[in-house]
């Protein structure tokens, strides 16, 4: 069975303004064959805060909404409890939004599209 792929916060940004061209064609095939695909809640709350700060002009709830539409993504429905004793763990950041993203995936056991290097090097299922 094709895993779930887990989305960073820039990745569900890029995929609603640029669609699948903001991907390289590796991610586009691995999304592709992917089983579906999932993001933190912790994403829809760091958009909320880009939202807040000028930087995102849609609201996170209309951008997700659409991407859900077009896309096999849903929220995933961890418990949050187990994903922050998760995030405990994950001491390379200070950044909490990233602490819990890569904390979901890796309870997954996921791969996670993520463009930022930081993620990269400190959790090897992530791709760009």
């Amino acid at each position: 069975m094709a895993p779930i792929v887990h989305l960073d916060t820039h990745a569900v940004v890029l995929l609603y303004a640029r669609g699948a061209t903001a991907v390289s064609a590796g991610a586009r095939k691995v999304l592709e064959d992917s089983g579906g695909l999932v993001v933190s809640p912790m994403v829809r709350l760091e958009m909320q805060y880009l939202h807040e700060i000028g930087r995102l002009s849609v609201t996170p709830l209309s951008l997700l909404d659409y991407l859900i539409g077009v896309l096999p993504l849903s929220v995933c429905d961890q418990s949050f409890e187990h994903v922050v004793r998760s995030a405990e763990q994950e001491q390379w950041t200070r950044d909490p939004f990233d602490r819990l993203i890569v904390a979901a995936a890796r309870r997954a056991n996921a791969p996670l599209l993520s463009r930022d290097q930081h993620i990269s090097q400190h959790y090897s299922q992530a791709f760009w």
